[in-house]
């Protein structure tokens, strides 16, 4: 049924008034540009990300350089300038592991072929040509090159300068430097005109990076220094738990969710043309012009004490996790930690959140504060849902699992005093009629109490006592997670912030 004819029939029967506010309520998606040097764990989080591309509006996909890969500039130009980092670990190069600039639209032609498929599960599956029409190269030439005005920075240049005020998200999966190009092309271009404070300003509410390291200089010597307004989610410590060292950093308790047996069972084989494209240990595969990639040989596999088909990395994906709403308000509150893990606002500026080297969580398996929990807490979440969406790709609606929707009854924010008592009635929507088994925890990380309440459950409501101790004008975080029984089980959330008042 076409919109204008739905209106016209709800009219006649006198509840317009309830559909517009529906209509107002539809969520609007995050707009998001992506950046990447195309190291191995780049390939393995843009095929995860493929699967919840239904999930944001993909404006830009952008090859980039890092201090890890560049393309050289094929005059046998030994660039050193940006390239400290690089050459003590190298030496000069001409080039240094590079991928290419394909691999993006031959992982789209797969992806056309599970489009039809995903599209059954979901709204929004953008199809493979609209996708192929983002695929920029940037500034890929060396690391921290950004003389160069390319396409990739042109474009990101002309969606941070559009009409639309909606917040663009800068992925940057390597370096900043063809970020860095955009916005150097916009002060070069309005900086002195009788418009410049305005377009600045606007740039800067407009832009939001999320950026795993520092994998070239441009952020620091560029970026920073003049665009300082401009926010940035840097992610320094908690995507190890994703990334080449995941062995050392998961708990044990956790570890069988990127193992072999379940990432080989529930994602990689027999989930279609794309899936069979993802890396893992052992899997005989190899990433043309990059010697360091031998994790697909048995002989490394078996060195390195793997299995087959082990999860590698997907050190970069925390930057749209942090995108997709799960129902931990975390969008654009990465103090509150979620699925892209959670920052605390530097010291240093306003506009930069980070997760310094004091940044911890409990971590409830090891009994001990643990740098990368604000982000493994969310693995098994995270590993289940990835295992939905590799279903989506082949199975039918009936047969495969969708995530159920969780509310409260009284509402996300609550004003309470210390000592009070209260309820929080959860309650739940399940797309295939799954039951849904409820938990209540406080997340004490991501309050500014240090206080610790009393939660205590009765099937679908939590029965909270504020502590007496509880100073007005701090915050407790109470997650309500709802777990479905469907195959395999999904995970989503529900935040309700207790803000302590006199």
């Amino acid at each position: 049924m076409k919109i204008k004819t739905f209106v016209a029939f709800v009219v006649s029967l006198g509840i317009l008034g309830s559909v517009q506010m529906v209509l107002a309520q539809t969520p609007v998606k995050p707009r998001t540009i992506v950046t990447t040097d195309g190291e191995l764990d780049d390939v393995d989080s843009f095929i995860r990300m493929l699967l919840y591309a239904n999930e944001f509006k993909l404006e830009g996909l952008i090859y980039s350089s890092s201090q890890w890969h560049y393309k050289g500039d094929e005059k046998g130009t030994r660039f050193t300038s940006e390239m400290e980092s690089t050459a003590k670990r190298y030496g000069e190069r001409t080039e240094l592991r590079w991928p290419g600039t394909t691999w993006m639209q031959e992982l789209l032609q797969e992806y056309a072929k599970v489009q039809p498929n995903l599209a059954r599960h979901a709204q929004g599956y953008p199809t493979a040509e609209a996708l192929k029409q983002l695929v920029k190269v940037g500034n890929i030439d060396f690391e921290g090159e950004m003389i160069k005005v390319t396409e990739g920075s042109e474009l990101i240049k002309d969606v941070l300068l559009d009409n639309n005020p909606q917040p663009v998200y800068l992925q940057v999966w390597g370096g900043t430097n063809t970020i860095a190009r955009a916005l150097k092309s916009i002060e070069e271009t309005y900086k002195g005109k009788a418009n410049w404070s305005q377009i600045y300003e606007k740039v800067s509410k407009k832009a939001i990076i999320y950026t795993v390291l520092d994998q070239d200089a441009t952020y620091k010597k560029y970026v920073e220094p003049h665009w300082p307004n401009i926010r940035v989610f840097y992610n320094a410590n908690q995507f190890w738990c994703l990334a080449y060292p995941w062995t050392f950093v998961v708990p044990t308790e956790l570890q069988p969710f990127l193992r072999g047996g379940f990432m080989s069972k529930n994602i990689i084989h027999n989930h279609g043309p794309l899936l069979a494209k993802y890396y893992s240990w052992g899997d005989g595969k190899k990433i043309v012009g990059d010697p360091e990639h031998t994790q697909g040989t048995l002989e490394d596999m078996n060195k390195n004490k793997m299995t087959q088909f082990d999860f590698i990395s997907e050190g970069d994906s925390p930057a749209y996790f942090q995108l997709l709403d799960v129902g931990l308000m975390n969008l654009n509150n990465p103090e509150y930690g979620g699925w892209g893990g959670r920052m605390v606002q530097s010291t240093t500026n306003p506009n930069r959140w980070e997760d310094n080297a004091n940044l911890t969580d409990y971590n409830y398996f090891t009994k001990k504060q643990d740098a990368s929990f604000p982000q493994t807490r969310w693995i098994e979440a995270l590993q289940l849902d990835f295992a939905a969406r590799a279903d989506w790709c082949i199975k039918s609606y009936k047969e495969a699992n969708h995530a159920p929707k969780i509310t409260t009854r009284e509402g996300n924010i609550r004003k309470v005093k210390a000592g009070e008592k209260l309820m929080i009635t959860a309650s739940y929507t399940d797309p295939d009629a799954n039951t849904v088994a409820f938990s209540f925890w406080q997340y004490a990380e991501a309050g500014t109490s240090p206080e610790k309440v009393s939660i205590i459950q009765k099937q679908h409501i939590a029965h909270i006592e504020v502590p007496a101790t509880a100073k007005a004008g701090d915050t407790i975080h109470i997650i309500v997670e709802g777990k479905d029984n469907g195959i395999p089980s999904l995970i989503r959330y529900q935040r309700v912030i207790l803000q302590i008042v006199e």
